[in-house]
């Protein structure tokens, strides 16, 4: 339960490495490190376009019309791009909870039955 917790509740992959379970641990954590590097590279490098608008004048600062650029959508490929690695990091994290859930059960088992069974 503390794996799966950890996946859910810090980071995906954090589950895997604390059941010594590497491999996938630092797959997981390196798939949604990228998709969240490329989500907020992306969301600062959309605000300060913004950012230079409004200090070269070319957009006034009003509120609303600020509003409407922060709202406006992506389109084409980087809209794309986006929802991949939005996609990417929702899948990291429900494998993350599951898997981690999962092997950390398998070994709670392994942990009773073994101790007890001496042939």
């Amino acid at each position: 339960m503390k794996a799966a917790l950890l996946s859910a509740l810090v980071f995906p992959g954090l589950g895997h490495i604390y059941l010594k379970r590497y491999l996938p641990g630092v797959a997981l954590v390196g798939a949604s490190s990228a998709g969240i590097y490329y989500l907020t590279s992306k969301t600062v490098e959309r605000a300060l376009q913004i950012v230079d608008k409004v200090q070269s004048g070319d957009v006034p600062l009003d509120v609303t019309t600020i509003s409407e650029l922060v709202s406006k959508q992506s389109t084409g490929t980087e809209a794309q791009l986006l929802n991949i690695a939005t996609t990417v990091i929702c899948i990291c994290w429900i494998i993350g909870i599951v898997d981690s859930y999962r092997i950390g059960r398998g070994q709670d088992k392994n942990a009773h039955v073994s101790p007890s069974r001496k042939t």
